[in-house]
């Protein structure tokens, strides 16, 4: 390929050569995406990489303030934790008893078995 000398070129010439690298760059891109389909590759970046399945799911609490305010554990600390914290207090100190919420739930009489399952 001859070489192009872009300082004697014309601004007209410039912006026809800039067009036709950006046609010919479009053209490329498209035969790429091509070929990624046509071998089962995800293109466009439209997946799940990356992402936490339980993002943007709502979590029961974990942790409860002093005046009955909650906290799942995801996220920043809020305040009240952290003002408690500060004044030497643990984050072991807020846990909720989870055994009583797990003991209610237990002996809670049970709908119709659903298809597919055993009955025990």
């Amino acid at each position: 390929m001859a070489k192009i000398n872009l300082a004697s070129m014309s601004v007209e010439a410039l912006l026809r050569l800039r067009d036709d690298v950006g046609h010919a760059l479009d053209r490329k891109a498209g035969e790429l995406q091509h070929q990624l389909a046509a071998l089962g590759a995800n293109v466009g970046g439209r997946g799940r990489r990356g992402r936490s399945a339980m993002k943007g799911r709502k979590v029961a609490a974990k942790y409860r303030g002093p005046d009955g305010e909650t906290w799942a554990g995801r996220g920043a600390m809020p305040r009240w934790m952290a003002a408690a914290v500060k004044e030497g207090k643990k984050r072991e100190d807020f846990l909720i008893d989870k055994s009583a919420a797990a003991a209610t739930r237990s002996s809670r009489k049970r709908g119709p078995a659903r298809k597919g399952r055993a009955k025990k």
